[in-house]
């Protein structure tokens, strides 16, 4: 099965971390980094798309992708 997330968070240390993370347990990038500005917090976000693809497993709307 192949599994997709879209990672957000701040412009900062933590979401790069957060991608480094998932890069480190075999999610591979899929596209390229979006940044919006947020006007409430008054601070840019970041979204970055990642994938996975997992072998002898069917999908399950259940599953916890950020387990995988």
């Amino acid at each position: 099965m192949k599994l997709y997330r879209f990672l957000t968070g701040p412009d900062d240390a933590g979401f790069c971390h957060k991608v480094t993370a998932a890069l480190n347990r075999g999610w591979q990038l899929h596209g390229g980094p979006t940044y919006a500005w947020d006007p409430q917090s008054r601070t840019m976000r970041c979204g970055q798309a990642v994938c996975k693809e997992v072998e002898g497993a069917d999908y399950t709307p259940d599953i916890t992708l950020s387990e995988q």
